[in-house]
C-alpha cells in the first residue's frame, strides 16, 4: 500500500481496491478503523466544484523569516538534485514543490546547469520546524479521509488534502505505520533499522496541515507487522508444532501482541509522533491474529508464571490487569491461555466465560476469600487491555487523542470473535478516547440474511452505531466510524451512497467520520461534501442531519513556519 509516485497508484489502484477488503479478516464480518468545540459554520466559499488545484509553490507565509541561499553547481548538475539536496533546509514539502520554486527564482526554463552557475534556493529555514499538538476535545467533529505515507508524502497527496479541505473537510488520517510494517518517517530504533520514507519531515509536513486548519491523524499498524517479524523472527507468533515463526494462512506477517519488545517499539513511535506535532494517534490491528491454525499459535503470555522475570510486562502486566479488573491482588492468578467458553456459557459482562466458583450453598470454595471472584487465566483480551493502558498512560500526558480501530462485528460480542482477536470494547473503551469502528457495508457478508450488505448501507451502519452506542454507554468514549469510500462489493457506491452512511452515522450518536479508500480515490466525497453542507445549510440550524461543521480553536495557527526553539 506504498506508491512512490501518481504512476505507481495508477498501474496498481485495482489491486488497492480489493485491498480494502484485505484489511478485513475475511472470518469476520465486518472490517476493522474538555467542552465540545462550538459548531463553525462553513461558508458556501470553502465549497468549489469537484476539482483538483496544483500545488502551491510555497508552503511558508510570506512573513515568516525565511531566507535564501546562494549556491554554485557542478558541471552536469540539475535542478531537482539540488532540490532534494536542500529540501530538508526548506520550508518546501517536496522536492518537486523546492524544484519549482528555484526554477521561477532563477528565471529557468531547464533543469541542467553549468559548471559554476550560481543560483538562488528560496525558502531556507533559520531551524528545524518543531510543531505543537493542537489539543481538541475528543468529541471533536471529525471530518477526515485517509492517505497512505507515499501519498502523503506527495504532490499529488498534497493536492488532494487542499482539495479535501475546500469542499469542507477537517482532517486527514495518514500513516506512520502500515500494516506491512513500513515506517513512512525518519524514526530510529534498533528493530527497524534502515528504512524508505516518504514524509521527510513530519513536524513540518504536521505544521502544513495545520496551516491548512486540518486535524492531523497518524495511523500506526500495531501488531502486524510483515518488517519487524521478518528482520527479527523472535517476534513473531511461535508456532507450537515446528519452534518457528508461525504463519496465518501462509503467510508471516505477526508479531506476537503479548512481547514486550514489539510493545515498547510501538509505543516508542508512537510517542516519538506526538511529540511531532500530531493531533491524534490511530492505533489500527491492535488485535491478535484472527485467522490460520489458532491452536498451533504461541504466545509469550501463555508462558508459566515462573517465566515472568524473563519476560516482563507480558504476564506480570496481564496479571496485574486482573488483579486491578478483580479489586483484590490476594486473588490467585493463573498464567494460562483460557479456552473459549463453552457453548452455552457467556462471561458476565463481555461475552466469555469467567465460570462461577461459589457453590450452591453461597461458600467460597475452600483456601479463597468468599469476595474473591473466580479465579481465570489470562485470556488475548487482557493481553490488548494491558498494552492499551500502558500506551494511553505514556501518550495522553503529551496532549494527544488516542484513537482504535476495530473490527465492526466486535459490537455483536461475539465469544468466537473474541476469544481469537481480544478486542473486548466495554474494556478497550476504558483506555482512549475515540473508537472508530471499521463499519463498511460490504463486508458484512452472511449477516442478518441480506444477500448483498454492501448495498444497504443504512441497515448495517444503523445496526452497528446501536450496538457501539450500547455496548459502551456510561464510558465516555466517543464513537467516530470509518464509512466506506470505495465500491467493492456493491453496485450502489455514489455520492448518495456516501450521504446514506454519513446521515445515518450521525442519527445513531456517531461523532465525526472516516472515509477509508485504498487507493486513495475520493471523487465521490468530493461531490457529497458540497451537497451534505449545503442542506444542512438549508435545513434546522438546531440539528443538521450531516455535519456540525466543527473547525480547529486556532484559525490558520497563523500559518507561519516557527523555527525550533
Amino acid at each position: 500500500m506504498r506508491r512512490s509516485s501518481v504512476l505507481t497508484i495508477a498501474a496498481i489502484s485495482c489491486v488497492l481496491f480489493a485491498a480494502a477488503g484485505v484489511r478485513m479478516s475475511s472470518h469476520f464480518s465486518s472490517a476493522e478503523v474538555a467542552q465540545a468545540q462550538a459548531p463553525a459554520a462553513l461558508t458556501s466559499s470553502t465549497m468549489p466544484t469537484a476539482k483538483l488545484m496544483p500545488v502551491s509553490t510555497t508552503t511558508a507565509n510570506p512573513a515568516a523569516p525565511l531566507a535564501t541561499e546562494v549556491y554554485a553547481a557542478h558541471r552536469g548538475e540539475s535542478i531537482p538534485a539540488i532540490a532534494r539536496q536542500y529540501l530538508g533546509r526548506t520550508s518546501y514539502l517536496t522536492s518537486s514543490e523546492l524544484a519549482d520554486a528555484i526554477r521561477s527564482t532563477n528565471n529557468k526554463t531547464g533543469n541542467i546547469l553549468k559548471a559554476g552557475e550560481q543560483i538562488t534556493i528560496p525558502g531556507i529555514l533559520p531551524a528545524p520546524i518543531a510543531e505543537r499538538t493542537i489539543a481538541v476535545p475528543k468529541d471533536f467533529e471529525v471530518r477526515a479521509i485517509y492517505l497512505t505515507g507515499m501519498m502523503a508524502g506527495s504532490d499529488h497527496g498534497l493536492r488532494i488534502i487542499r482539495h479535501w479541505r475546500e469542499v469542507g473537510g477537517n482532517a486527514v488520517v495518514f500513516d506512520i505505520k502500515d500494516s506491512d510494517g513500513s515506517v513512512t518517517i525518519p524514526f530510529e530504533n534498533p528493530l527497524l533499522g534502515k528504512h524508505p520514507v516518504y514524509i521527510h519531515d513530519l513536524a513540518k509536513f504536521v505544521h502544513f496541515l495545520h496551516s491548512e486548519n486540518m486535524h492531523a491523524i497518524a495511523r500506526v499498524a500495531i501488531f502486524r507487522d510483515q518488517r519487524l517479524v521478518t528482520e527479527h523472527p523472535e517476534l513473531a507468533v511461535q508456532s507450537h508444532r515446528t519452534g518457528q515463526p508461525w504463519r496465518e494462512n501462509g503467510k508471516l506477517v505477526w508479531t506476537d501482541p503479548s512481547n514486550p519488545k514489539v510493545q515498547d517499539y510501538n509505543i516508542a513511535l508512537a510517542k516519538f509522533v506526538a511529540q511531532s506535532g500530531a493531533d491524534e494517534i490511530q492505533f489500527d490491528y491492535v488485535r491478535f491474529p484472527a485467522e490460520g491454525d489458532q491452536k498451533d499459535a504461541a504466545f509469550a503470555f501463555q508462558k508459566d508464571q515462573g517465566a515472568a522475570d524473563a519476560h516482563p510486562g507480558t504476564v506480570s502486566d496481564v496479571s496485574s490487569h486482573l488483579m486491578a479488573e478483580n479489586n483484590d491482588s490476594t486473588c490467585p492468578m493463573a498464567s494460562a491461555m483460557a479456552n473459549p467458553a463453552p457453548k452455552g456459557q457467556k462471561k458476565t459482562a463481555h461475552g466469555a466465560s469467567r465460570g462461577n466458583a461459589e457453590n450452591k450453598t453461597g461458600q467460597a470454595p475452600e483456601g479463597r476469600k468468599k469476595n474473591c471472584p473466580a479465579q481465570r487465566i489470562p485470556q488475548r483480551s487482557d493481553v490488548i487491555t494491558a498494552f492499551l493502558k500502558k500506551a494511553y498512560a505514556e501518550l495522553h500526558p503529551t496532549g494527544v487523542l488516542l484513537s482504535l480501530d476495530v473490527f465492526g462485528v466486535m459490537a455483536w460480542q461475539r465469544p468466537v470473535d473474541l476469544s481469537h482477536t481480544g478486542q473486548d470494547i466495554v474494556n478497550m473503551a476504558k483506555y482512549c478516547d475515540v473508537l472508530s469502528p471499521m463499519i463498511y457495508p460490504s463486508h458484512f457478508f452472511g449477516m442478518d440474511n441480506i444477500d448483498h450488505p454492501g448495498d444497504a448501507p443504512e441497515h448495517f451502519i444503523a445496526e452497528s452505531m446501536d450496538r457501539f452506542e450500547l455496548i459502551t454507554k456510561g464510558s465516555g468514549v466517543v464513537i467516530r466510524p470509518w464509512l466506506q469510500a470505495f465500491h467493492w462489493r456493491t453496485k450502489s457506491y455514489s455520492p448518495e451512497y456516501i450521504k446514506v452512511q454519513v446521515a445515518t452515522a450521525r442519527e445513531k450518536g456517531g461523532i465525526g467520520f472516516l472515509f477509508w479508500n485504498a487507493a486513495n480515490d475520493y471523487s465521490k466525497p468530493f461531490i457529497a461534501m458540497p451537497e451534505m453542507h449545503d442542506a444542512d445549510a438549508k435545513g434546522a440550524k438546531d440539528n443538521p442531519k450531516y455535519f456540525r461543521g466543527d473547525e480547529l480553536p486556532t484559525p490558520a495557527v497563523s500559518a507561519a513556519l516557527q523555527p525550533a526553539r
